[in-house]
């Protein structure tokens, strides 16, 4: 696969001369005019060298910083015609390839490119990685395994774990193994503001409201061909889940504002990190749109019951930090030890923040992990009430319904029915739930 640039710049002649100069290398360019459209870029594949101007009509270019991991800042080449200190001092501040004046000579750009066509090997494979996910438990070797058996199907996948445990990622090898030929486009929408939801997912005619000054092609029309990851679908309200339920039934949308119904190829794979049948229950999903959305669900362990898991993924981090940095840093002796005894309640995610952090503030070349930056303590009974359950601030939901379960189980002498009864839920839900907590060992 050629390597690729992202160039974000509103000079269409500097883009359009760059992007020629580039493709002559070998390179795939990308072209985005604002910073919305570098954002929207950056998030559904990843670019082996950003080209980022400055002065973007909709903000900053370094504003773009701000959504990107800190490896990805070593691919981010700043070029701007009107240089401040200001800007080189925060550019100074973050580890980006290089700050650049326009115009750009030759020389300089072709030894960005080359450098960043080295860096786009790829790096050896992680023992335990398929699919780009790393895991050799079984329940991820079960994941993986369920990926490879739905990605080729026009099946809808719903993915559901606590936060931090890779939703996304199951998301983007469903997507790289269904053959399709359009884009994967991510839209979280719990992030998106309730009334903004709906223009950014159909997209919205112009005049449709006030500031809508020209057409908008929504996140259904770019992805057309290709897959549309709605990560945190319970958040999104109700009246759209309606709307979202009728474009899946019908395979076409309307924008806002607009009457024509236009066709639309695109795969859905949803996520959540709540239990659906409780989200259900409770209102949050409508149960018409989770039959639909859910023709295959994917369940993703939390990292405290994936074993060995937690060793492989801490260094699969650390050494793409080390080809980030280009360093030979190493963990201190006694680290991998302290990892897998710790309970990471933040997931892969708090893990991945964990080696970054120690890989930054280490001394040489020995690097430090210190896990237990949040630790919440366990749900305990107190001993002088046998039907009290006291909680934690900052406990998970999971962690809070798994333990009111145990102790109403308890209670009701393991009578299910009574339980369900009391907890305010189906009977199957009390089945699903202790069937999680079994393949996690957690009962």
């Amino acid at each position: 696969m050629n390597p690729s640039l992202l160039i974000v710049d509103d000079d269409h002649s500097f883009a359009q001369s760059a992007a020629d100069f580039a493709r002559s290398r070998g390179f795939q360019p990308f072209h985005a005019q604002t910073l919305a459209q570098s954002r929207q870029l950056a998030r559904s594949r990843s670019h082996d060298l950003v080209l980022l101007d400055l002065d973007l009509p909709d903000g900053n270019g370094l504003d773009l910083l701000q959504d990107l991991d800190a490896p990805e800042l070593s691919r981010i080449a700043i070029v701007t015609g009107q240089p401040t200190l200001e800007t080189a001092r925060r550019a100074v501040s973050l580890p980006v390839s290089e700050y650049l004046l326009k115009p750009l000579c030759p020389e300089q750009f072709d030894a960005l490119l080359s450098n960043a066509a080295a860096r786009s090997q790829p790096l050896p494979t992680p023992s335990g990685e398929r699919l780009g996910i790393v895991g050799d438990c079984a329940a991820m070797r079960q994941v993986m395994s369920d990926i490879e058996r739905v990605a080729p199907t026009a099946a809808t996948v719903l993915v559901h774990g606590a936060s931090g445990t890779g939703k996304e990622l199951v998301a983007r090898a469903v997507h790289a193994r269904s053959g399709r030929s359009g884009p994967l486009i991510a839209v979280n929408a719990g992030a998106i503001a309730p009334d903004l939801l709906a223009s950014h997912l159909f997209g919205h005619e112009r005049g449709s409201f006030t500031g809508a000054a020209t057409r908008h092609i929504g996140y259904f029309e770019q992805a057309n061909h290709g897959t549309l990851f709605l990560d945190e679908i319970t958040e999104m309200p109700l009246q759209l889940q309606v709307y979202l339920l009728r474009v899946l039934e019908t395979g076409a949308v309307t924008r806002v504002g607009g009457t024509d119904a236009i066709p639309v190829d695109v795969r859905i794979v949803a996520a959540t990190n709540r239990n659906p049948w409780q989200a259900v229950e409770a209102g949050a999903l409508r149960e018409d749109l989770f039959y639909r959305l859910a023709d295959f669900q994917i369940e993703l362990p939390p990292l405290s019951a994936r074993g060995s898991d937690v060793i492989l993924l801490a260094r699969l981090f650390l050494q793409r930090l080390n080809e980030a940095y280009r360093t030979e840093k190493r963990f201190a002796d006694g680290t991998e030890r302290a990892l897998k005894q710790h309970t990471w309640p933040g997931n892969v995610r708090e893990l991945r923040s964990a080696v970054l952090r120690g890989f930054l503030t280490g001394d040489g070349d020995v690097v430090h992990v210190r896990p237990g930056g949040r630790r919440v303590p366990a749900a305990h009974v107190e001993h002088n009430d046998a039907a009290t359950v006291t909680f934690t601030v900052g406990m998970s939901y999971a962690e809070v319904e798994r333990e009111m379960l145990r102790k109403t189980l308890a209670h009701f002498g393991n009578d299910r029915t009574r339980t369900a009864k009391a907890l305010g839920v189906s009977v199957r839900t009390i089945h699903n739930q202790l069937a999680r907590m079994r393949r996690t060992g957690q009962v």
